[in-house]
């Protein structure tokens, strides 16, 4: 399926208002610190009618294309990149759902209608503590199994984005089978046996609450048992692979503004007494600042080649990962270069940069990691001189 078809196209321009990036700045420091989701943020997020964007406008969304997907969850990082992740994963996942040709049509209603009435969030539940993410192969531990005449869910998933804010997972689990097969079951996670253990104490996007979600003899209406098929095939709908690798970089690439953003502040409002100027007086940071922009400007580049390329149906995996990767790689590289040039204050916990140096770092784990990237451009320019 062609990746620019899965939501269908809008001319309604949708902006992110400057005083909502304000306030989710003003409390990213507080949600921080206490590494719990910013529950305000959502409903802010809600209320704004945020939450059904991705939903298409024949059913009651927005329908907003991934372009405009790109631009609001940037916008929406600029103040809290936690919340922004959460609000990318609602948009991805709501996508492959709308998008699926094996989604049973009742089943995509219901939930599709639970994110229009309510703003009911979903994500996909798929790493595990053994098997790490499946983007590397493998079959998952969780799994469904056929008692009397029930499903029953059992398993843990790890790194779960939104964990104790979601309504619904989208699991990635097998059937207890003797040869197993693989696919998506659809929980609602309010169910009995369902419970959240917290586990997430990274480094950085600490509010995004990726706990470990547990799940023991869930029952499970047989209705939401999608997409089964053996363990060789991925039970997700095909172009998705591909908006993650444009969304999710924009995301940490928004992050490396708010942190140029600060330091040009900080450079204003800087003056040292032996100085007697601010430093943004001095060629030495004009270079700094030159740097920076350089490595932006870039990833603008990189970003419109991406969502052009999805758009006109010619970008293929190995590009959108190459691009994902120099992405990220560039965001990191600037919000270092701010850190390295400010010194102490720039890690300060009394200053956003240091928490923005956090945050971008975690742009390197998500699918498909720089070594997985590499080994498949390497392979893909060695198949293609044969």
């Amino acid at each position: 399926m062609d990746g620019s078809r899965i939501i269908e196209p809008t001319q309604v321009e949708i902006e992110v208002p400057d005083d909502l990036v304000r306030r989710f700045a003003l409390h990213a420091a507080e949600h921080d610190r206490r590494g719990e989701i910013g529950f305000d943020n959502l409903e802010d997020l809600r209320k704004g009618g945020f939450l059904s964007l991705a939903v298409p406008r024949n059913r009651g969304g927005g329908g907003i294309t991934l372009r405009q997907i790109v631009k609001i969850v940037a916008r929406v990082a600029q103040g809290d990149p936690s919340t922004a992740l959460i609000l990318a994963m609602q948009y991805l996942q709501t996508a492959g759902i709308v998008a699926s040709d094996t989604w049973p049509e009742d089943v995509r209603g219901e939930v599709l209608d639970s994110i229009v009435r309510s703003g009911a969030l979903v994500n996909a539940l798929r790493v595990e503590p053994e098997l790490g993410t499946p983007a590397r192969g493998g079959i998952p531990a969780t799994r469904v199994r056929r008692e009397g005449g029930r499903w029953l869910l059992s398993g843990r998933k790890i790194f779960s984005t939104g964990s104790s804010a979601l309504h619904w997972g989208v699991v990635w689990g097998a059937t207890e089978e003797d040869v197993p097969r693989i696919g998506q079951i659809l929980v609602p996670l309010n169910s009995p046996g369902v419970r959240i253990e917290k586990s997430w104490h990274q480094l950085g996007m600490r509010a995004t609450g990726s706990d470990t979600i547990v799940f023991e003899d869930v029952e499970i209406p047989e209705r939401y048992l999608i997409n089964f098929h053996d363990s060789r095939s991925n039970p997700e709908t095909p172009a998705l692979a591909t908006w993650h690798t444009v969304v999710v970089p924009a995301l940490y690439d928004a992050v490396a503004h708010a942190a140029r953003e600060w330091l040009v502040g900080f450079l204003e409002g800087r003056v040292p007494t032996a100085l007697g100027r601010p430093l943004s007086t001095l060629p030495r940071f004009h270079a700094v600042l030159g740097e920076i922009d350089g490595l932006l400007l870039t990833n603008e580049a990189l970003l419109d080649r991406a969502l052009a390329k999805v758009e006109n149906g010619t970008i293929t995996l190995v590009e959108a990962g190459q691009i994902k990767r120099l992405v990220t790689e560039n965001a990191i590289a600037s919000v270092a270069r701010a850190v390295e040039v400010t010194g102490n204050p720039g890690l300060s916990q009394d200053n956003p940069l240091e928490r923005h140096y956090r945050n971008v770092l975690c742009g390197r784990i998500h699918t498909p990691q720089a070594d997985a990237v590499l080994e498949g451009a390497g392979r893909s320019a060695f198949e293609t001189v044969r």
